[in-house]
């Protein structure tokens, strides 16, 4: 998936420390810094509502966006932002700066696809989903939006591992092992069908009348 950069405006902050992020705040902006990229951070403050905004529209994390300091544009990802515990309000973001050739490291989702095609889950079989997210290392401009597990002829004990699946391209697992992604499990139902069906017989013989 590409990610084209958003655009964002921002101005630099004279100082640091909390206080002055407090006196940030009172003015309706939201204190943030920008770091890596081999250069010293840059102390920024952003418009309150459009921060807001970006952060609960989703997918921040995984946003290429082009801050616009004071005129001169940087290239960033953020990698973390705080909210209030009690009124959900923005309170601090930290971006990391991009440079050419980069590969940065984000959590992609796992989808579960084709469950109809799976004879385990058509038998009433359950999945288990193992990792709902594979850590990986990617280009920022190539963020992928998820990772298709395909449960196409996946039966009931079987496991999808990590060395089963293709990731996108450009794209590594940041852990190297052929970990466990999901498995498909039998119900309590169905474990308790095998009993039923050898009661039934017994149960049938006990209600027969004797022969005379």
């Amino acid at each position: 998936m590409s990610n084209a950069a958003k655009q964002i405006d921002a101005t630099v902050r004279a100082s640091n420390g909390k206080g002055a992020a407090r006196a940030v705040r009172r003015e309706g902006r939201v204190p943030a810094v920008i770091y890596g990229g081999g250069a010293e951070p840059t102390s920024i403050s952003l418009d309150f509502n459009a921060t807001k905004k970006l952060i609960f529209a989703g997918h921040f994390l995984t946003t290429v966006f082009e801050v616009n300091v004071d005129g001169k544009k940087i290239r960033v990802i953020p990698r973390d932002y705080q909210l209030d515990p009690i009124r959900d309000q923005p309170l601090h973001v930290d971006f990391l700066r991009l440079t050419a050739g980069q590969k940065i490291k984000v959590e992609v989702p796992v989808h579960v696809i084709n469950q109809a095609a799976s004879p385990g889950i058509k038998r009433g079989g359950a999945i288990n989903l193992v990792q709902h997210s594979i850590e990986m290392m990617v280009p920022p401009d190539a963020i992928p939006g998820g990772v298709d597990i395909d449960l196409t002829g996946v039966e009931i004990g079987k496991s999808i591992h990590a060395s089963m699946i293709k990731l996108p391209e450009n794209c590594t697992a940041v852990d190297k092992s052929d970990f466990t992604i999901l498995t498909i499990v039998a119900t309590g139902s169905m474990k308790d069908e095998p009993a039923a069906d050898a009661a039934a017989p017994a149960a049938a013989a006990k209600a027969a009348p004797a022969k005379k």
